[in-house]
């Protein structure tokens, strides 16, 4: 008889907590995707990164972590911060 394949019917997911890397892939894709919202935002409404530090009370450094989309080491306070700055609210949420 032919020996099963154990990876048919595993997931990406699957794959990645055998590696133990799946909380890093979420990590990297939440902050791709806040990175590119806000930069989105930022485009729209013509705010500089000079501004838009100002307005969120920070350094351009600390604007340029946020906005790099591989930096995932941005506080709940920094995006806060920034959804302020435009306009907007921070949700966060455990699923």
């Amino acid at each position: 008889m032919a020996k099963k394949n154990a990876h048919i019917g595993s997931s990406f997911d699957d794959l990645f907590e055998e590696t133990a890397d799946l909380t890093e892939a979420s990590a990297v894709a939440i902050k791709r995707v806040v990175a590119w919202q806000v930069s989105q935002k930022m485009e729209n409404e013509n705010i500089s990164k000079t501004r838009m530090a100002q307005l969120m009370d920070t350094s351009r450094s600390a604007l340029d972590r946020l906005l790099d989309p591989t930096n995932t080491s941005v506080t709940l306070h920094t995006l806060d911060n920034a959804a302020k700055a435009l306009g907007k609210t921070l949700h966060v949420e455990l699923v």
